[in-house]
């Protein structure tokens, strides 16, 4: 009975973290900005060294999912098994700290907790690192009655399983994410991911002295106070609701929206990679010869950003956009963004700035 426990504890808790690790390794970067957010929020409610650890964020995103693919193959395959369920045990609590701290306080509404793949609610994170914690406190109770193993095949397929994770992890920093999961990748048209996608319905919560009553329509008569009105499908809601692109001038996102657009894009000018700006400067004259708009979109000021644009000769319009939104557009700073009549076409890292006749193929198929 006790072999059935454990053997059924290890492939749940190892298989959830292969998961959990490889969804992440698909985008370390998109688990440094939520850290980046766990560390804002605990530097303001619990102590200001948390602000620290924030450059350092992008590194620990990569440690960090690195180790739960290596410690869920550990504990499948058995390979130092009794230090695995100790580090699991402990990254549990840590996490599951984090994700009741998040829920109670309502604090990061996303955990992050399978990447952009799977979204959970704060509390469903929190239950989830409960089940987790529960099983591995079986592993660790029984610890001493696992058979653990030191060497042999078990052995290489955890380095295996490490140095895969890595270059993985890597690779798709100096790239982009293997498999886009958010609502601006390739093949979306924002114009339609802006609407909801069926008439949205509500219910009305409404008061009649100590009666508590909810209509589908809004009541008609004084009888009734109003408490709240709460949407009863969701799913409809659009997929995309902050999306806009402005300037001194006004707003500009409708126009973006319209026929073939190159859009560079940077979160944040002050920490923008320069290495390839060159390239992108070649990218913009041979778009200006070819009559394709080429617009510069920053979340920072328009000083910068008009500074920015002299330095490089760039004699583009440029558009100001939340700083978010920047980043799950994309994990490129800078980064490029082909769209025709709004829909996604391609998106380039800026480490894979394509030439003039490689937009134009991606524009017009």
């Amino acid at each position: 009975m006790i072999n059935l426990l454990t053997w059924t504890a290890r492939i749940l808790v190892g298989a959830l973290f292969i998961f959990s690790g490889l969804i992440k390794i698909n985008d370390p970067v998109g688990t440094a900005i939520k850290l980046e957010e766990y560390f804002d929020v605990f530097s303001t409610d619990l102590a200001g060294f948390f602000t620290y650890f924030k450059p350092f964020s992008l590194a620990l995103a990569v440690f960090l999912v690195v180790a739960e693919l290596a410690l869920g193959v550990m504990v499948i395959v058995g390979w130092r098994l009794k230090w695995a369920i100790r580090f699991l045990l402990a990254m549990i609590l840590f996490f599951t700290f984090l994700t009741f701290y998040s829920a109670y306080f309502d604090k990061v509404t996303d955990c992050g907790c399978f990447g952009d793949a799977i979204k959970l609610t704060p509390w469903e994170s929190f239950y989830k690192d409960i089940f987790l914690l529960v099983l591995t406190g079986i592993l660790f109770l029984f610890r001493n009655k696992l058979e653990a193993h030191i060497g042999g095949w078990r052995k290489w397929t955890v380095i295996s399983a490490l140095v895969v994770g890595f270059v993985l992890s890597i690779t798709a920093i100096r790239n982009l994410p293997f498999i886009d999961f958010r609502a601006f990748k390739e093949g979306v048209n924002i114009r339609e991911a802006m609407e909801p996608s069926a008439p949205l319905e509500y219910a009305y919560v409404m008061k009649k002295g100590d009666e508590v009553f909810t209509f589908d329509q809004y009541p008609s008569g004084d009888e009734y106070e109003f408490v709240e009105m709460n949407i009863t499908n969701p799913e409809a809601l659009p997929k995309i609701s902050d999306f806009a692109l402005w300037n001194e001038q006004g707003d500009f996102t409708d126009q973006v929206l319209q026929g073939e657009v190159i859009l560079v894009l940077t979160s944040n000018l002050d920490k923008m990679a320069t290495g390839n700006l060159e390239d992108i400067s070649a990218l913009i004259q041979g778009a200006s010869a070819e009559g394709i708009a080429v617009r510069f979109v920053g979340a920072s000021s328009e000083e910068s950003i008009k500074n920015l644009l002299g330095e490089m000769r760039w004699d583009i319009d440029y558009y100001l956009a939340d700083a978010t939104v920047v980043k799950t557009i994309i994990r490129s700073n800078p980064g490029i963004m082909l769209l025709r009549d709004g829909t996604v076409k391609k998106k380039y890292h800026h480490n894979n700035t394509p030439d003039i006749k490689t937009v134009i193929s991606e524009l017009r198929r």
